[in-house]
């Protein structure tokens, strides 16, 4: 197979004529275009995790169909869609808006309808030589001037709705409307703590522009979620639906393995280089199409030539810090099931309803799935769950290694902000238990609520809630120390064991308890003698002194917690 000549691996280009104009590195998704305009729905939403080549789709679109770029056809020679002389003849043909709400992140809900209003404007100046038009009107007019930067809610609703109808008069054809990241207003609305008055102005203007639109020939949408359609798009019955799970367009976002493999032989890469970008960034699937790699990753490995935290690093990790970081006590367990390599069970609604974050126990699993930080290994089926009348349920699990990495650099910073990572650790290994104490109760009263630890154990908060709570201050202490937790040594399993990689270095063993009051524990200082007690009683040094740790260079500590306090104590 002959391969394409070594191209320049540009970062950050998301217009598609900038892109193909320099000739850099692009990968050929122009198929897209065939099948969603032979797909004739007609409004689509689409959601992607973000980074994955979503506004430079849009930009293809627009390149292709706006009657902007009438006689472009040279940006799409050589990629497949060109190859059909039908689609050759439809480019550049069709009056198109295209608008990206990427930019509307304001913290306040005016300066968000102020940055709404602008871009209504823009658009508005966009399209002035419509005033220069002979059947321009008196009440053309009148509606045009009134979309200004201090226009009315009704006349920012329509504003699009009446620039479609002006624009079909013009070109004698119907509109297309291609929205990119629709949804950042309304997580910023959420998380911001203006989301009534967003959703409302929202669900004015999308019934407006895409429900009751007779010039409208056919619209995409496209963000991160889904949001339901309760909160926007209510009237809008004329939608059709493609997420993470759904079969449609799976390949036209994200790269393929093929398309990856591809690429690193291009660049020259040594073949040993698939397997490390397979173990870092695989593991997106859309619909059954499985193996779809981060486009935004890849882009940076191949121009770096290394690997790196590069998708995770980019912004737009806040909203899921803080659900995580404040949600109840069974969701951090279940986190911290997943950051250890397991997977879980949920039932699960595609529909994000912001609303409901904080009291709807799964939406936080639809919304980590709709990011891309999840993945799905199967899906229970209407059909599977019917006679059971419940909802289908989801089986779950972080979606790669740098995702991994991210949750676990995520952690280590709302514990750095308690005390002091490297001071618990440090207190640790030089046998300092009151040291640590102070370290962790700094913790738990800066990132914990009193529910989150209770004041009695439960069922729903044991002892691996605190277990998760101190595996996260342990995170990025791999490369001194193998970290173990829950294995079987002597008569029992341990908590958490380091075994130190350097000769010399201290191994520690720590074992977790809650107060129990139902086990005759009045003070912490009970429970604290009742966790040494365990780990001297079940021999769980044994692991260690197999290998020829002397018992003086073993710590051993009792964490002993009720509530939102802990006490510790040293063998």
């Amino acid at each position: 197979m002959k391969l394409e000549m070594k191209r320049v691996i540009s970062v950050g280009i998301q217009d598609f004529e900038s892109l193909r104009k320099c000739g850099a590195f692009y990968v050929d998704k122009t198929d897209f275009i065939r099948e969603w305009w032979e797909g004739m729905d007609s409004v689509t939403l689409i959601t992607r995790p973000r980074r994955f080549g979503k506004t430079l789709n849009m930009s293809m679109l627009e390149c292709f169909f706006s009657l902007r770029y009438a006689q472009r056809g040279e940006l799409f020679e050589g990629l497949k869609i060109w190859e059909n002389p039908d689609y050759r003849a439809l480019q550049g043909t069709w009056p198109v808006i295209f608008l990206s709400f990427a930019n509307i992140k304001e913290g306040t809900w005016e300066l968000a309808r102020e940055k709404i209003t602008m871009l209504l404007v823009n658009l508005y100046g966009d399209n002035a030589f419509l005033l220069d038009q002979k059947w321009f009107s008196d009440l053309d007019r009148q509606l045009f001037n009134q979309v200004s930067l201090n226009m009315s809610d009704a006349a920012a609703s329509n504003a699009i709705h009446q620039l479609c109808v002006w624009l079909q008069k013009y070109y004698g054809k119907k509109v297309l409307i291609f929205m990119d990241e629709y949804d950042t207003p309304l997580q910023e609305a959420y998380i911001n703590g203006y989301w009534e008055q967003m959703s409302a102005y929202i669900r004015s203007l999308f019934n407006s522009t895409f429900k009751t639109n007779p010039a409208l020939e056919r619209a995409i949408l496209i963000g991160i979620t889904r949001v339901s359609k309760e909160s926007i798009f209510f009237d809008l019955n004329n939608q059709s639906v493609v997420t993470s799970t759904s079969g449609m367009y799976a390949s036209a976002f994200g790269f393929t393995e093929k398309e990856v493999f591809k690429a690193l032989e291009e660049q020259e890469f040594p073949k040993s280089a698939e397997k490390e970008v397979k173990a870092w960034y695989d593991g997106f699937s859309f619909g059954n199409f499985t193996d779809i790699y981060n486009p935004w990753s890849i882009i940076n490995y191949l121009k770096n030539r290394k690997v790196g935290l590069y998708w995770a690093n980019t912004s737009g990790n806040g909203l899921i810090g803080n659900l995580l970081r404040t949600g109840r006590p069974d969701i951090k367990e279940q986190f911290e099931t997943l950051l250890s390599g397991g997977y879980l069970v949920t039932p699960l609604d595609e529909q994000i309803i912001f609303d409901q974050l904080d009291d709807n126990p799964y939406a936080i699993w639809s919304l980590l799935l709709a990011s891309g930080y999840l993945k799905v290994l199967h899906a229970q089926t209407y059909e599977e769950v019917n006679a059971l009348y419940e909802t289908p349920k989801y089986t779950l699990m972080l979606t790669n290694l740098e995702v991994k990495m991210m949750f676990q650099q995520m952690v280590q910073g709302w514990f750095a902000q308690g005390g002091g990572l490297s001071g618990f650790v440090r207190a640790m290994v030089q046998g300092d238990a009151e040291s640590m104490e102070i370290y962790l109760n700094d913790l738990i009263f800066a990132c914990m609520s009193s529910f989150d630890g209770g004041n009695m154990p439960s069922a729903r908060v044991p002892e691996n809630f605190y277990h998760g709570l101190v595996l996260g201050l342990l995170a990025d202490q791999t490369g001194d120390y193998i970290v173990r937790s829950n294995r079987e040594s002597g008569y029992g399993r341990y908590d958490v064991m380091m075994e130190p990689r350097k000769t010399g270095d201290p191994a520690v063993i720590l074992e977790f308890k809650v107060l129990n009051p139902r086990k005759g524990e009045t003070t912490l200082e009970e429970t604290a003698a009742s966790a040494l007690l365990q780990i001297e009683d079940r021999k769980y040094d044994n692991e260690l002194l197999s290998r020829v740790f002397l018992p003086e260079h073993i710590l051993k500590y009792a964490l002993a917690f009720q509530g939102k306090h802990c006490l510790i104590r040293k063998a």
